[in-house]
């Protein structure tokens, strides 16, 4: 009898194992992807504020997220090349900024989401329907340029935001 109470004990204890690995792991680690038109000191200084929101916002690179920068230069082959080099990474995620790497990044991905900052028109551009039901993988923010100007079509809207 007691040789049965054994057996079951470990048989018991070994169905648990599973879980309590998975309970050790804890969360998985993001993959967050960001994709810049060009690298300058505005464009650095940008970045460091995008990562120093996450931060507070409890998203720390390396511990809970990993942030994956890719820097162009501003030329079009290049944007390309890191558009599709993004999508290597496996991102939950992508950030982008800018119009080229914007379009570049919607011609290799319509299933990976999108965050689009200074964009100058994503509806005029196609990148999204409409600013207030985007549709498809992408959304973001409007640049304050096009935001500001008296004949844009969602102006009111966005400032009210």
């Amino acid at each position: 009898m007691r040789r049965r109470d054994f057996i079951k004990a470990i048989t018991a204890s070994a169905a648990g194992w599973p879980l309590i690995a998975r309970a050790e792991q804890g969360e998985r680690m993001r993959r967050v992807a960001v994709l810049m038109s060009v690298d300058n000191p505005e464009a650095r200084t940008n970045h460091a504020a995008f990562v120093q929101s996450l931060t507070q916002l409890g998203w720390v690179d390396g511990q809970n997220v990993r942030i994956e920068t890719l820097w162009a230069d501003g030329t079009a082959s290049l944007i390309r090349k890191n558009a599709t080099g993004v999508l290597a990474l496996a991102p939950d995620a992508v950030v982008v900024s800018g119009n080229d790497p914007m379009g570049a990044l919607l011609q290799v991905t319509r299933t990976v989401p999108i965050v689009f900052a200074q964009v100058a028109d994503p509806v005029g551009s196609g990148f999204v329907k409409t600013m207030a039901r985007p549709g498809g993988n992408a959304t973001g923010f409007v640049s304050s340029r096009v935001r500001n100007r008296p004949s844009c079509p969602y102006r009111r809207r966005t400032s009210m935001i």
